[in-house]
């Protein structure tokens, strides 16, 4: 007996270890180490977030937690009020609201509570790769439909692609990496059309445009998924929302396997963030004035292309090879990312709207990797 369950475990071990992860690349620590430069010289442009907001801000806000927060209790009335703040900040019912453990863990959640092995996922290419990651856990059938050479959506291809097993479409809006917001009226027709659940991935929704929250009193497919880790600076705390109809709302908040999944500390961070949102409202005006100038800069840089863009990033082209640009600024201290090919485009790198002081040195080191000062 005890044979057959080593066997057991030597196969599922096999069957986890073929899946794909979501690994976390190069960290600070790891480029000071290898370069031997100062930790505090790195320049972090890698994973989107929110330079914008002081970090004194955050520990004087940490400050009146601590004088409030008991550890020792769990979890009481934080997300009841965070639910009730969110449900103001979005202009809907508090009963649309749930909150989870990051927007990544509230992705798994839906996918968790409404596939099941063998359905049918869609999403676009390129987007963010979480969700594939979830689905391929769960051993469901993950598809993908090429955005357009403009980035835009191919409606008629992801409604052709459905099929009666189809349950659930992602939309990264603004997406990951390219940056751009699509259109609300084609979100619209997919909410309309597409026979499953809709979920939108509103994570960069502070830097653009318009959001699709309106749509959900239309539509009760329809899941938009929030974020505090970009426009709130929050990323090192992972609180993430959910605003959907209220059956699918009431499904998500009561049916997970997790409870007390976000700390109370985090909680109450969210909601005197939002009791703040005068503040979050300036740092993203800061940003997106650094974002034109960085496009327009980076434009301007020989051998370079960048990208417009609705969220706090920029996708830019080299006529180098991508590869080679990425090594070039890591070993001076600034980490990006390299994406490579992106649907028909070569030597495609992403980086973060970092402060005015980051970006110009990032343009600087940039110009000098594609001019051979750096060979």
């Amino acid at each position: 007996m005890k044979m057959q369950s080593r066997k057991w475990l030597k196969r599922k071990l096999r069957e986890i270890q073929s899946l794909e992860s979501y690994s976390i690349h190069r960290t600070v620590e790891s480029v000071a180490k290898q370069f031997g430069i100062a930790a505090a010289e790195v320049v972090k442009l890698n994973y989107n977030e929110n330079f914008f907001i002081p970090q004194e801000k955050f520990k004087e806000i940490l400050k009146e937690i601590a004088e409030e927060w008991d550890p020792r209790v769990y979890p009481q009335e934080e997300e009841y009020k965070l639910k009730e703040k969110l449900a103001n900040y979005l202009n809907v019912p508090k009963d649309f609201i749930v909150v989870g453990n990051g927007s990544d863990e509230l992705i798994e959640r839906s996918a968790r509570l409404f596939l099941k092995k063998k359905d049918h996922v869609l999403s676009i290419k390129p987007t963010f790769p979480i969700y594939k990651y979830c689905i391929s856990h769960l051993g469901a059938k993950y598809g993908e439909v090429p955005l357009k050479k403009d980035f835009g959506l191919n409606t008629k291809e992801i409604l052709a692609m459905t099929t009666p097993k189809t349950r659930i479409l992602y939309l990264c809006s603004p997406n990951n990496p390219t940056a751009n917001q699509f259109g609300i009226s084609e979100i619209q027709t997919l909410a309309e059309k597409f026979p499953g659940i809709v979920i939108v991935d509103e994570a960069y929704v502070e830097y653009a445009e318009y959001s699709v929250v309106p749509l959900l009193e239309e539509f009760e497919n329809l899941i938009v998924l929030r974020t505090f880790s970009k426009a709130f600076g929050l990323a090192g705390l992972r609180l993430g929302y959910v605003a959907t109809d209220p059956n699918l709302a009431k499904v998500l908040s009561e049916k997970t396997p997790q409870p007390y999944s976000v700390s109370s500390i985090t909680l109450r961070m969210g909601l005197k963030l939002l009791e703040k949102i005068s503040m979050i409202k300036e740092a993203v005006g800061q940003l997106k004035v650094e974002r034109e100038k960085l496009i327009e800069e980076l434009n301007e840089t020989k051998g370079v292309k960048a990208f417009s863009s609705q969220t706090n990033f920029v996708l830019f082209q080299t006529k180098r090879k991508s590869e080679k640009v990425y090594q070039d600024l890591l070993r001076r201290g600034i980490i990006i990312k390299n994406l490579g090919k992106i649907l028909h485009l070569n030597n495609c790198l992403r980086t973060t709207v970092g402060l005015a002081h980051m970006n110009a040195r990032l343009l600087k080191t940039l110009e000098e990797t594609l001019s051979g000062k750096n060979d």
